[in-house]
């Protein structure tokens, strides 16, 4: 254990034994509790990240610490070879709350994503033969880092040095109706959207976009997939995104938030749909294992109680009015864009300097596209911890520009 190490030597010894994958900011968290976590120096940070929308109940939320302590003293692994009770009992609080009838369980949300699109795959050639399988995604979206999953994703910077890609895929801008109408056609076996677009700088989708998805989907015989890993599990202020754009889709994936923290995914779809798939045809290990499913049962408890997503949409309103007296003070041309708890601010090249600032102040947030504050604040953060991190801002924002 490396508890007794500095900043400094973690990082010297982790940039020898971890292989070169990420671009770390130079600190090494060690406790979370609400919406604070400290470092190895012990110096405490505002945790408007959330590990990229993890952690929405805060960190070491007492319900979820308590069901993840109960169930590893009882058992946390046995495999899918048998049945697992909460995995049942998880799935079932999904599919009351949502429009699905059956749910598959794995451990991310690149793996919930790969798991759909091969179930649209199959429920296209199965009922419509082998030439459907073109999926139709949208330019500047993130669906995973598995190869169809990364070919999904519409940023060629993602798509560099693993050629060959994938056949089947193409993409349209968001919001652009003319685009989808002319991507979309016989061959389609699916359209895969995130109703928010995170890593692509926090851009929703409009109802009207989502609305024509629906209606080019059933007009080809054609499955709509809502990418929610990021924006679903109460971010936006109801439970899933879409839910707002009253648009259901046959197939949604979930993971992030799920398990407040432990590794879940989640693939969601009507039960028409889910027929496609037989035993043998998609598995996981260690998805949806008794210690995950009791995280994301002790998750849903805390949402689905009475005004949490009311008190979510409030202090939302409160970020968000703070957000933009802001970029009215310093100049910055635009508004806060996103829903509930995802929000998005362009700021410009200067974003990233912000971000680092703010860090050395003890505020953690986070930039995308080079130059889009992304917020992903814990959904139970209060009004004084929103006016500390927008004082933190307004002293470093001033520091920079």
């Amino acid at each position: 254990m490396l508890e007794n190490l500095s900043t400094d030597e973690i990082i010297s010894r982790g940039k020898t034994a971890l292989m070169n994958t990420y671009n770390q900011a130079p600190i090494a968290l060690t406790k979370g509790e609400g919406v604070w976590v400290w470092d190895t120096d012990h110096k405490r940070y505002l945790d408007f990240v959330t590990g990229i929308a993890v952690s929405s109940l805060g960190h070491s939320h007492p319900k979820v610490v308590e069901a993840i302590r109960r169930q590893a003293g009882e058992l946390i692994h046995t495999s899918n070879l048998y049945w697992i009770p909460n995995q049942v009992s998880l799935a079932e609080r999904l599919i009351e709350n949502s429009f699905a009838e059956k749910a598959f369980f794995c451990n991310s949300g690149g793996e919930a994503n790969e798991g759909a699109l091969k179930l649209a795959r199959k429920y296209a050639k199965k009922n419509y033969g082998t030439h459907k399988y073109e999926v139709v995604s949208l330019t500047s979206s993130f669906h995973g880092r598995t190869l169809a999953t990364l070919t999904a994703t519409g940023q060629p910077k993602y798509h560099k040095d693993y050629e060959p890609l994938p056949v089947g895929f193409s993409y349209v801008a968001l919001n652009d109706l003319k685009a989808l109408e002319s991507a979309v056609n016989e061959n389609t076996a699916a359209v895969l959207i995130e109703p928010i677009q995170g890593e692509g700088g926090v851009y929703p989708a409009t109802d009207e976009f989502l609305q024509k998805s629906r209606e080019l989907c059933n007009r080809f015989n054609a499955l709509l997939i809502f990418d929610e890993v990021q924006c679903g599990v109460g971010r936006t202020g109801k439970l899933f995104s879409h839910q707002w754009s009253g648009v259901t889709p046959d197939i949604m994936t979930l993971a992030k938030a799920l398990a407040g923290g432990l590794s879940i995914g989640a693939i969601m779809s009507t039960a028409k749909v889910a027929a496609a798939f037989e035993p043998g045809d998609h598995g996981t290990t260690i998805g949806g294992n008794p210690l995950a499913m009791a995280a994301g049962c002790a998750v849903l408890d805390v949402m689905l109680e009475d005004g949490f997503f009311e008190g979510v949409l409030e202090r939302s309103e409160y970020l968000c009015r703070g957000l933009n007296k802001l970029a009215e003070k310093y100049g910055i041309v635009g508004k806060v864009r996103g829903q509930g708890m995802m929000l998005g601010l362009t700021v410009g090249e200067k974003a990233p300097l912000i971000m680092n600032n703010c860090r050395k102040n003890g505020l953690l947030i986070n930039c995308v596209e080079g130059k889009t504050f992304r917020f992903l604040p814990p959904l139970i953060v209060d009004n004084t911890e929103i006016d500390e991190a927008l004082a933190i801002m307004d002293k470093t924002i001033s520091m920079v520009l």
